[in-house]
């Protein structure tokens, strides 16, 4: 399993197939695991990179406080370490947050970007948003992950025929290490580059899901302020559209590439 070393962090990656470069961003809680159903299908045409985030998977969780700037320089040292030219970055929630930051700050590394149920600046505006981040801080300081997981799954994946996938979640969930999950939580709540999305140069795909957390109507207004920017809903999906809409997602995304 190969590794590079920044800032005194160990970073795990796997690679798959040839071609031009892909290279899969997970969200807060995940790893490169659960891009298991897109990376067959990209491999078979693409040169695929699979990174696990600081703090996550078989990466390194170093004591510190995390940030997305810190997570995207993380990145930009993998694509210095592997020189595979320009990528696709393809970001899934967390993922698209750090996918953004190297967009706007490093935009000659991107050949296109992909943004998955993401948001280019999650800000506390109001007392509401103050409730539903004390809220999920509050539960993720008082339950296991386990029983984080469990919850999670039961949300992601209601439906009957979705309960290998309501098990996997609940399985990879309580394999995270709290404190580094807090960390990355935190990382995320007050970042945002949304003021700077016009200095994204790259063709920009946005994937939402009917059903994500945060409305699509949030998604159109930003789609607006990148240049080069088009938005797909995907129908009958949740927050990790990759697992349960995954013939969807990558249909949308292989033809996105192709063009």
């Amino acid at each position: 399993m190969p590794y590079f070393e920044h800032d005194g962090c160990s970073l795990h990656y796997e690679e798959y197939g040839r071609g031009d470069p892909v290279l899969l961003v997970h969200g807060l809680g995940s790893s490169c695991r659960d891009w298991e159903y897109q990376i067959p299908a990209l491999a078979a045409q693409y040169r695929v990179i699979a990174v696990d985030v600081r703090g996550h998977g078989r990466s390194d969780k170093p004591h510190e406080r995390y940030s997305i700037p810190g997570f995207s320089a993380d990145i930009e040292a993998l694509l210095d370490h592997l020189q595979p030219g320009p990528v696709h970055l393809v970001g899934l929630s967390m993922g698209g947050m750090i996918g953004f930051q190297l967009a706007v700050d490093h935009p000659q590394l991107l050949k296109s970007l992909t943004i998955v149920n993401s948001a280019p600046e999650v800000k506390i505006k109001n007392f509401s948003d103050v409730r539903q981040f004390a809220k999920r801080w509050l539960l993720a300081r008082l339950f296991s992950m386990q029983a984080i997981g469990k919850a999670l799954g039961k949300n992601l994946f209601p439906k009957p025929e979705q309960a290998d996938l309501r098990h996997k979640i609940a399985k990879r969930w309580a394999q995270n290490e709290k404190r580094a999950y807090l960390a990355s939580f935190s990382a995320i709540v007050g970042w945002g580059v949304q003021e700077q999305l016009s200095r994204i140069q790259c063709p920009t795909l946005i994937i939402t899901a009917d059903r994500d957390y945060t409305p699509v109507a949030l998604k159109q207004a930003y789609t607006r302020l990148i240049p080069d920017a088009r938005l797909v809903v995907i129908d009958d999906s949740r927050h990790a559209t990759p697992l349960d809409q995954p013939d969807a997602f990558n249909r949308t995304l292989l033809d996105f590439l192709g063009k």
